[in-house]
């Protein structure tokens, strides 16, 4: 009996069976860590919304000191 021969049904068994079920649960653990955020992610995240509360609130004192020096300064737009 010949090499090939003797491993040519553990061969497709496991391209029929395991290969298939293998790459499932590969990409499947995959899709389900990339669905959820690092903690680098959270952290950066929440950095950029501290810096967009900061951002909101000199706006919003810019447009007071505007409006109390220059009323006319939003009909000019």
């Amino acid at each position: 009996m010949e090499l090939v021969e003797l491993l040519r049904t553990p061969l497709i068994i496991f391209l029929a069976v395991v290969a298939p079920v293998w790459i499932v649960v590969h990409y499947f653990t995959r899709w389900r860590t990339a669905k959820t955020l690092s903690h680098d992610d959270e952290q950066t995240l929440s950095e950029l919304w501290e810096s967009a509360a900061k951002m909101e609130d000199r706006i919003h004192t810019l447009e007071q000191i505007l409006d109390a020096e220059s009323p006319g300064w939003r009909a000019r737009q």
